[in-house]
């Protein structure tokens, strides 16, 4: 393994000279569901707006460009959520290298295998930086300084991660014990071993023991001596991330990789299936302000709170309430005599935890699912290709919905077998198409959509058309349609 002696001139030099190029890679396929109900399935904390007026996958790459100096992402995501990426970007002014798609979940170890096989086809010296969506970083420039450091040592062939110092015995976090030191890499050390999430007991003594950091799950990464370790120490991950890249089709913009290849990879993330086996693994220390906004605690802890101790949001009013965080969405919430609750308001659903068990609430989630409660993964507003639908009233054989579908979008074409649909347009022009005749809609305007008619919805216009659809019919799922054509890929 090359090293870099500190003292010795000519060795930096050739260091500096063999700078590889960076690439960020987001790893944007968690689900977040500890941070239920703002968090769910169809739209997860990466893509909410919880600690800026951004969304976290927005602050992520700005992050990268603006405080980096890095070039455009890899961005790597749920098959579903390939829009909301997209969506996202455009908002921002970024255009990603590459939106991968994730036909299944196979945690980050394959996700990573595969950035890094799409990559080498491009740069097989480049290096990646690849960061999680979801993180909270508050110091810019101390993260500025650690990237540099990381890279230095990534450009050695040291497959580097991010350890954050410490500040209090977490039980959430995984830890690292940090090794001896690498020469000519400040701050850059060997790791000695890798510490899974500890009890409460263990977590203080680790704190007490000192030595060690919490894993960040951020990492700088040379692409051609990560893959070679893939080869070396998880070949499954290795062989199925190749074919599935060899084997990925492009659609609207997205690189969506081989189903059936990428479904073979082990469930592992790149921790348990490079960074422990290996021996090239290093940790740069990072006092960056840094979170990974898993839970509500770890959102209030960000927040300012009140002379009582509690971080309130919204349209709230309490009386003898202590350190608490009410977070509240429209309706009015009243509390009296409270002390260490979260309480977390939506459209249609409330969070009441005990502060120091919203670790659970993933457990809950789980529950509702079982229950078959959709609002365990659905918000009231349901996010599509084109744009968004929220019922507005439901009854016994009727559905009335908000329809938006953004400029230049079109839903797909497409019948049903149980429902007739009456559309009335408030807000913009569309383009009705009904059994092969098409016409243009203004606000005021309405047309009756039969059972069994085939038609489709298009926007031609400049601004969002909004659209109040009634349902009837003896079934209104959403799984009652027949697609003819749709130019989203959706089957």
């Amino acid at each position: 393994m090359n090293t870099i002696v500190r003292d010795d001139p000519t060795m930096i030099e050739a260091v500096e000279a063999r700078q590889a190029t960076v690439y960020p890679v987001i790893l944007c396929g968690g689900s977040g569901k500890r941070l239920w109900p703002v968090s769910r399935h169809d739209c997860p904390k990466q893509f909410q707006r919880i600690t800026s007026r951004r969304s976290l996958i927005q602050d992520t790459v700005l992050r990268a460009r603006d405080v980096l100096g890095l070039g455009a992402p890899i961005i790597l995501c749920n098959e579903e959520h390939r829009f909301l990426v997209s969506d996202h970007m455009k908002e921002v002014g970024i255009e990603p290298l590459a939106i991968v798609c994730e036909p299944v979940s196979r945690n980050t170890g394959a996700a990573m295998a595969a950035a890094a096989a799409i990559l080498k086809e491009q740069d097989p010296n480049g290096v990646m930086l690849a960061m999680p969506s979801d993180h909270f970083i508050g110091n810019g420039p101390a993260f500025r300084e650690a990237f540099e450091r990381a890279r230095l040592a990534a450009d050695c062939g040291f497959l580097v991660t991010f350890g954050i110092e410490p500040t209090r015995p977490e039980t959430g976090y995984g830890y690292i014990e940090q090794g001896g030191s690498i020469s000519g890499a400040p701050h850059v050390s060997s790791i000695a071993r890798f510490v899974e999430k500890p009890t409460a007991v263990e977590a203080e003594e680790l704190l007490s023991r000192g030595g060690y950091l919490w894993n960040s799950g951020m990492f700088v990464l040379p692409v051609s001596v990560l893959l070679k370790e893939f080869e070396h120490l998880a070949p499954e991950i290795h062989a199925a991330s190749l074919e599935a890249v060899e084997k990925a089709s492009s659609v609207d913009g997205g690189i969506t990789l081989s189903r059936a290849a990428f479904s073979k990879a082990p469930d592992l993330s790149i921790d348990v299936a490079i960074m422990e086996p290996t021996q090239k693994a290093a940790v740069v220390r990072a006092d960056i302000d840094w979170s990974d906004i898993g839970t509500w605690p770890a959102v209030r802890r960000m927040r300012a709170p009140d002379a009582d101790g509690n971080v309130i949001e919204g349209n709230a009013v309490t009386e003898d309430v202590s350190n608490c965080l009410i977070q509240a969405n429209g309706r009015l919430i009243a509390a009296v005599g409270l002390q260490d609750l979260v309480i977390v308001d939506t459209e249609d659903a409330t969070l009441i935890s005990a502060a120091d068990r919203t670790v659970s609430v993933d457990r809950l989630v789980g529950k509702m699912r079982l229950s078959g409660l959709s609002a365990a993964d659905k918000h009231v507003q349901v996010i599509r290709p084109w744009g968004t639908f929220q019922t507005v009233e439901q009854g016994d054989g009727f559905q009335v919905k908000h329809i938006v579908v953004k400029p230049g979008q079109e839903l797909s074409l497409q019948m049903h077998h149980h429902r007739a649909e009456h559309w009335i347009v408030v807000g913009g022009t569309g383009r009705i198409t009904r059994d092969g005749v098409s016409e243009l809609m203004h606000e005021n305007q309405a047309i009756h959509i039969p059972l069994g008619a085939t038609h489709r919805l298009e926007n031609p216009g400049k601004i969002p058309l909004h659209l109040i659809e009634v349902q009837v019919g003896s079934y209104l799922g959403e799984d009652d349609i027949v697609r003819f054509d749709d130019r989203y890929g959706r089957a």
